[in-house]
């Protein structure tokens, strides 16, 4: 029962918080609630729960009487003013259980940052629920320029921390991942779309690693870790197709089956010297061509970053 108000309170913040500051109506709000749990929205209903999350989350849903409109003021504020609030409710939307445990085990429980635009997080989710497309102004790692973009939101996936949307793009014909913390500002367009009926995210990166969607066919790699490094990637898989081909006393060798890219390669940088690259050919040598200007790099002089 709590799990299943909790729930509740914050779709309701979420709805406000998409709506922005023109807000909702009861009329848009029934119909929205009608499509979400299926029952009719009793206004007696809304003002006991405005009245919850003004409680609970600190959140004052405030009504335009000249209007007859709801808003939460400065609603796109809430994850600058309020982090703990943002927290709870882009975790509640992946985890209901989480949202349990922060009344029940305050203080016991330590979950990482993801720096990685939380704001658009919830309402993207709602733009997915409610087929929506979306626009967003979105900013590219080393450029100073923005880059408007109309997305349908297929997908979110979340990867090393950080979130990606991931949709097709109507100026590139093409479908496309953007991480939520390049996503300068973001508006829910009154567009309607149909997913694919033969989309899956996890069948659509199952052959990938990290944050990219294959561009090459997926190949067999075979590495060798070493001593505990082989005891802890058994328990940490690098990649779902992560099999044991052997093993002994000094080294685990295993297999992955995966779509070489760049964030692999780093993967495989970060055990150190702990993990060797045994096949294919190809790859072993991006490994030593990568660890050989590492070694230019501390022990060449300057010339080593002229590559």
């Amino acid at each position: 029962m709590v799990t299943e108000l909790l729930d509740k309170y914050i779709w309701l913040i979420q709805k406000f918080i998409t709506a922005g500051d023109r807000g909702l109506n009861l009329e848009e709000l029934g119909k929205a609630w009608e499509r979400k749990f299926g029952s009719r929205y009793a206004r007696r209903s809304f003002n006991n729960h405005r009245e919850a999350v003004a409680e609970v989350f600190g959140i004052e849903i405030e009504c335009n009487r000249s209007t007859n409109r709801y808003f939460i003021r400065n609603s796109g504020e809430i994850s600058d003013r309020d982090t703990g609030i943002a927290w709870l409710i882009d975790t509640f939307t992946v985890n209901n259980m989480l949202a349990l445990a922060r009344d029940r085990l305050s203080g016991r429980i330590s979950v990482e940052e993801i720096p990685s635009g939380k704001k658009f997080l919830a309402p993207l989710m709602s733009a997915m629920q409610e087929g929506n497309a979306v626009e967003i102004h979105y900013r590219k790692y080393g450029s100073e320029t923005e880059e408007k973009r109309k997305v349908l939101p297929y997908g979110i996936k979340e990867s090393a921390q950080r979130w990606y949307l991931v949709g097709w793009t109507e100026e590139k014909k093409a479908l496309r991942m953007y991480a939520l913390d390049r996503i300068v500002r973001m508006e829910i367009l009154p567009e309607q779309f149909t997913v694919p009926s033969d989309f899956d995210i996890d069948t659509l990166f199952a052959s990938s690693f990290g944050a990219y969607l294959p561009d090459s066919p997926a190949v067999r790699i075979i590495f060798r870790a070493f001593g505990n490094e082989g005891l802890y990637i058994s328990d940490l898989p690098l990649h779902h197709t992560q099999t044991v081909i052997k093993k002994d006393e000094k080294s685990t060798t295993f297999s992955i089956f995966v779509s070489p890219n760049h964030s692999l390669l780093l993967e495989f940088l970060r055990h150190g010297p702990n993990i060797e690259i045994l096949s294919p050919e190809d790859i072993r040598q991006e490994m030593k061509d990568m660890t050989g200007k590492m070694n230019m790099l501390y022990y060449g002089g300057t010339d080593a970053c002229k590559h």
